[in-house]
């Protein structure tokens, strides 16, 4: 799978994705990043991306014409998708992540920067994404927010294939508590059944715990999720004990 990421600073993403998971899973041609500097593509011999806005009003607006060029040039004849990092999009979710796992074509996401950019820019894109109701400096962070959640997700790129089954969101209910050796540190003591070797009754800790946890930190996910007869029987003995 292929991301272009369009920016006027490259080396942040440059460094990112040097770096850990991302960068095996593009040694190994799982997925390709491709950056590209919006500032390659001015129209003056300043090399200028933004203006002041039309109608007065605080801070710049980046330019249709270089944003639009840079745009073009990576898509090509190519039917790209077309994301543009705004806080006005709709909020990145695991399921979005999963909706963007599935395509085909290579993504393309624009990082804006200054206080936006050129309306007419939305004429040429295929969606808005945020990664939450709050503002930063650019579009840079989510867009590598967006490569590491899609990326994650395609076969070969962890390196336990069960890890995007079994964590956070992905069945509707955040993650079950996990630990590791040593069994005891400062009087703090790994669950027994963790170490029991039952994995019937592991299992059955786990699952608990998992609701446990979405009850008390976002219960509101409790009532997205489609539950066994066993879920709800948990659900009620954990309301007893809260």
């Amino acid at each position: 799978m292929r991301f272009d990421v369009l920016t006027i600073f490259p080396r942040m993403i440059d460094f990112y994705i040097s770096e850990s998971i991302i960068k095996r899973a593009i040694e190994r041609g799982i997925i390709e990043v491709g950056v590209t500097n919006i500032r390659d593509f001015a129209v003056d011999k300043h090399l200028t991306v933004d203006d002041y806005p039309f109608g007065g009003g605080p801070g710049m607006v980046m330019r249709i014409e270089p944003l639009y060029r840079a745009l073009t040039h990576v898509k090509g004849r190519q039917k790209k998708h077309t994301i543009l990092l705004s806080p006005e999009g709709s909020v990145l979710t695991q399921a979005k992540a999963v909706e963007l796992s599935q395509i085909k074509d290579g993504i393309v996401l624009i990082s804006g920067r200054y206080e936006g950019v050129d309306e007419r820019i939305s004429h040429s894109i295929d969606e808005e994404i945020s990664i939450g109701d709050f503002i930063l400096t650019g579009g840079e962070l989510p867009a590598l927010v967006i490569i590491d959640a899609v990326a994650r997700l395609l076969p070969g790129v962890l390196g336990d294939e069960r890890s995007n089954v079994e964590e956070s969101f992905t069945g509707g209910l955040l993650d079950y508590p996990h630990f590791t050796r040593p069994a005891e540190f400062m009087g703090m003591r790994v669950p027994e059944v963790l170490m029991s070797g039952n994995h019937k009754e592991i299992l059955k800790w786990q699952r608990q715990q998992s609701l446990k946890r979405t009850m008390l930190k976002k219960p509101e996910l409790i009532d997205e999720t489609k539950l066994t007869e066993d879920d709800k029987e948990i659900i009620e003995q954990l309301k007893e004990e809260v």
